[in-house]
């Protein structure tokens, strides 16, 4: 979790889809464990990286579940999301 939220971090790293998708590996059993800074964390990177409606709507459920749990971040983020 903290090496995930590190490279998502950092500024040079960041920004390349390389880096995003070993984040996300890093965040998937955490999210789905209920961990609700990895849902929200992964979620935001799914809603705004992922191509297909598929992984956009993971994205958005695992917002969704982390802003019920009351993280400020997960709820912004679906203020923008969701219409």
């Amino acid at each position: 979790m903290r090496v995930a939220e590190w490279l998502l971090d950092s500024p040079r790293l960041g920004d390349k889809p390389q880096v995003k998708h070993i984040a996300g590996r890093l965040l998937k059993m955490p999210a789905r464990e209920g961990v609700v800074a990895a849902q929200s964390r992964l979620g935001q990177l799914m809603c705004r990286e992922c191509d297909n409606a598929r992984d956009r709507r993971i994205g958005q459920d695992l917002l969704r579940q982390a802003a019920r749990a009351g993280d400020r971040r997960a709820q912004r983020e679906l203020g923008l999301v969701e219409d």
